[in-house]
């Protein structure tokens, strides 16, 4: 077979191509069963079959786990050492799916606020959400390519993102991360401008077929809200990705492991979207928890990258340790389920903010 199409066989970024198609034509499968045959009719999730399909997405990140394990060939230029370099790739996997699971919670906060501002009836929104993630796939890979392009041609890149991530960890606990006032964003004014858009949300449709309001007696094409609130959801992925995006590279160099953990937490998202939207606000406090992950990330690279590397005796050896991944792993699991916890025992006996 790959002697027939010797394309598949060539590599993109230290794999092969057809492992790369397999991985999308896998995502792209799991995505049919969810809109053609699990969710192909307008309804509202309920929180337990959120729950479900959360659990199946969580389950199949596991499974892929092993495959990482058991038979991904990863490339050594990616990592400090070539020994056990399967038991490196698995920790950095869960380590940033992990990682990519937990910032997705910000994105529930907005997404939610999207769908406020544009009344979206509860039917029409896991719709919204399965298009929502198809964008981000290709979206989040674009962002990838780029900065594993970045990163492996100029390593002190990662000292960049060692300082955003660090700032932007700060900003979270001191500031309001990623508040947006969608009546002055400028992507929804454009599209304001330049579209043609209905009153209300008749349907699921992004697009509807109306008179022409200058009464040529013709039925054209009309943009509905429910198209905004897809391209607003998109933006929305774009934002997020600056911060999450240099994360996992902080967690790991290879662009495969960066990528699928990525899509894993992506396409969980939804899931979690229906699951916790009723329950968001007793989080109130996961915010800090992320921000310490940030932090400690924004540290680590600092220290495997510059210290490690640069600071050694007359003989060579290193000064000071090598943070091997287990320990991002387990802090990241730390800080996270601590945030977690506090938050739903402080909220309760109020299930809300107080």
């Amino acid at each position: 077979m790959l002697e027939s199409l010797p394309f598949l066989a060539a590599t993109y970024a230290g794999q092969p191509i057809w492992l790369w198609i397999a991985f999308l034509a896998f995502i792209g499968l799991l995505l049919w069963l969810d809109l053609g045959v699990v969710n192909n009719k307008d309804g509202i999730v309920s929180a337990r079959k959120s729950a479900a399909m959360w659990a199946c997405f969580a389950s199949l990140a596991i499974a892929f786990g092993a495959y990482i394990y058991f038979v991904y060939e990863p490339d050594p230029t990616y990592y400090i050492s070539p020994e056990n370099l399967n038991q490196q790739a698995l920790l950095q996997y869960f380590t940033g799916y992990l990682l990519e699971t937990a910032l997705a919670f910000d994105n529930i906060f907005v997404i939610g606020m999207i769908f406020t501002f544009f009344a979206v009836p509860r039917e029409y929104q896991h719709r919204v959400l399965f298009w929502g993630i198809m964008g981000a796939i290709v979206f989040r890979g674009i962002f990838i390519s780029l900065g594993a392009a970045i990163v492996n041609e100029f390593t002190w890149v990662l000292f960049i993102f060692a300082a955003f991530l660090i700032f932007t960890g700060w900003k979270m606990i001191f500031g309001a991360d990623h508040e947006m006032d969608l009546n002055q964003n400028p992507v929804l004014k454009f599209l304001r401008r330049r579209l043609r858009i209905t009153d209300t949300i008749e349907n699921h449709n992004f697009f509807v077929r109306r008179p022409d309001p200058k009464g040529s007696g013709r039925l054209i094409l009309f943009a509905t809200p429910l198209f905004l609130t897809l391209i607003m959801v998109e933006v929305v992925d774009v934002i997020f990705a600056v911060d999450s995006v240099p994360a996992i590279f902080a967690v790991t160099k290879d662009p495969f492991i960066v990528y699928t953990s990525n899509i894993f937490a992506i396409l969980g998202l939804r899931s979690m979207y229906f699951m916790l939207a009723e329950a968001v606000a007793r989080f109130k406090y996961l915010k800090y928890g992320l921000s310490m992950v940030l932090v400690l990330i924004g540290v680590k690279i600092i220290w495997n990258f510059g210290l490690y590397k640069g600071w050694k005796d007359i003989t060579g050896e290193a000064l000071v340790p090598y943070l091997e991944p287990q320990w991002s792993l387990i802090a990241t699991l730390a800080l996270i389920g601590g945030a977690m916890a506090y938050s739903w025992l402080k909220t309760q006996d109020t299930g809300k903010d107080g």
